[in-house]
């Protein structure tokens, strides 16, 4: 079973911690996610598709991205999700950490952070493999390209993190 850490409003663990998805959270109590931009120096933007069985956004675009573990440190576990993700270790590429958002869900028991990172390495096609129970497709797609998924209303937390493409 999976656990995660809860936080205060502060960003601050409570020493508490609530099964995965248990949606448990009182108002001002938040769970940890984290979201990892992957850019080539040639512009191009790593994004997935997430399969049909979803219960939320099947068939949607987004970059890698999940909750952090009880325990786990945002970096680590944008490090864990990109890998489990995608394939590649992105722990000596250039960036980094970005920015924090959050989200309110009053009455839901969902509130969470997402910390967003942003990396930047070369890599290939062929050095992609998708988690095929998360993942239907991948594509290296152009800002415009991603620009175009989100106006059709099919691509993740653009708004919130479209600052990520731009840098």
């Amino acid at each position: 079973m999976e656990f995660w850490d809860i936080y205060d409003k502060n960003k601050e663990k409570t020493g508490r911690t609530m099964k995965r998805n248990d949606w448990c959270l009182k108002d001002d109590e938040y769970h940890l996610t984290v979201l990892g931009i992957i850019a080539r120096p040639d512009g191009k933007f790593l994004i997935t598709q997430r399969v049909m069985t979803k219960a939320w956004a099947p068939g949607w675009w987004e970059v890698s991205g999940g909750a952090a573990l009880a325990g786990e440190d945002s970096k680590d576990a944008v490090l864990r999700e990109i890998k489990e993700e995608t394939g590649l270790d992105v722990s000596n590429a250039d960036g980094g950490y970005l920015f924090t958002y959050h989200r309110e869900n009053p009455g839901k028991g969902d509130n969470y952070f997402v910390d967003v990172y942003r990396f930047v390495m070369n890599f290939n096609e062929t050095d992609i493999h998708i988690q095929k129970e998360e993942a239907a497709d991948f594509k290296l797609a152009t800002l415009e390209e991603i620009e175009k998924l989100a106006t059709q209303g099919i691509f993740l937390h653009y708004d919130s993190i479209k600052e990520g493409f731009s840098l």
